[in-house]
């Protein structure tokens, strides 16, 4: 018998929606920027997790830092700008002064009293690492190790590429509808006319899946070099790649939030923010090799009206699963990818 999609209650019961929060962004690591966000020492930026607010910063001995956005002293949010620059290299309450060093150190705290000790309120901090230039954070009390080396992507260097374009788009759908999309093309004929003239929609190479990612490779139809309005290539191949690598492209979902595309001549990333059991932010990013000089938009347009095809089905999906005439259908054995992910949905691993 054929594996069947996800009940009902996976994509509309705010219980559910609460509890793979839990489960997903607040134990799991979840990608929250670039390392160029926070190139030098004081450099910041916020992000939301699960609904809190972290700091992302780096100390003056230049590693990463991430702590809660609350000051230990009454409890007052200190950021509100979402990134910039410490001054002085300090993270001030604007309440009462609190002053906080990079590493979460509380220096300064106003009118206590002589005895008061600063080193027992430091910033509450949360485990932040580094992987090739993505930068993740994870709020669990004793996180796992980030561990995605055998995601063997040392050839694009995704840590020397520099983002050039940012969309972020709204979409009215359950975050894992978002996911499933990624991982299958079976839609691509019907949905994207201009992807499936590049692409073979039944070509796709799907690796095995883990709990912690799934994805594949997919190769060009012969001429096309890179996912542009056209097909043609107007910049330089990433330094470093193989001739397979030139003639393909990567995808792959690392779970929770990270939707990963990497072509011949620059990287396309997604990040996935649930807002409510309905909605989710979604903020696409192209990054390019710095040296990179060439036009950008054949390859923004491009994704942008794909990105806008794939967001309006998931809208479709999202009504037509929260109707009460909805049942579970099967999956297509090419559907192997979206199964894995409902299986680690359904196990909460």
């Amino acid at each position: 018998m054929a594996p069947h999609t996800l009940p009902q209650r996976f994509y509309t019961s705010e219980d559910v929606f609460q509890a793979e929060i839990d489960r997903f962004f607040f134990s799991r690591w979840v990608c929250v920027g670039r390392d160029e966000q926070v190139a030098k020492a004081g450099d910041f930026f916020l992000a939301e997790v699960a609904g809190e607010s972290l700091i992302v910063t780096r100390d003056v001995a230049g590693a990463l830092r991430a702590h809660y956005n609350v000051c230990r002293h009454r409890g007052t949010r200190m950021c509100a700008e979402q990134s910039g620059a410490f001054k002085d290299g300090r993270i001030r309450c604007p309440y009462h002064a609190w002053t906080y060093a990079l590493d979460g150190a509380l220096v300064v705290a106003p009118h206590m009293e002589p005895d008061f000790v600063r080193s027992d309120y430091p910033l509450h901090s949360v485990a932040v690492e580094s992987w090739h230039g993505h930068v993740f954070v994870n709020l669990s009390k004793t996180p796992a190790l980030l561990d995605l080396s055998l995601l063997a992507f040392d050839a694009w260097n995704m840590g020397e590429l520099r983002m050039r374009k940012r969309i972020s788009y709204d979409v009215r759908a359950n975050w894992k509808l978002i996911v499933a999309n990624y991982n299958e093309c079976l839609h691509c004929p019907v949905l994207h006319p201009a992807l499936n003239r590049l692409t073979d929609y039944m070509g796709a190479d799907n690796a095995p899946p883990s709990t912690d990612w799934i994805g594949g490779t997919m190769g060009f139809k012969a001429g096309v070099e890179t996912m542009s309005t056209d097909g043609k290539r107007r910049r330089a191949y990433l330094p470093g790649l193989s001739q397979t690598q030139r003639q393909q492209v990567v995808y792959y979902a690392i779970l929770p939030n990270l939707l990963l595309s990497l072509h011949p001549d620059y990287m396309m990333t997604h990040t996935l923010w649930p807002r409510a059991v309905d909605h989710t932010e979604v903020v696409c990013e192209l990054h390019f090799h710095p040296d990179e000089t060439g036009p950008i938009d054949d390859a923004v347009e491009f994704w942008d009206l794909t990105n806008r095809e794939d967001w309006g089905i998931s809208e479709q999906s999202q009504q037509g699963i929260s109707s009460r005439a909805y049942t579970p259908g099967p999956y297509s054995k090419r559907e192997e990818l979206l199964h894995a992910f409902d299986k680690i949905v359904e196990s909460g691993a």
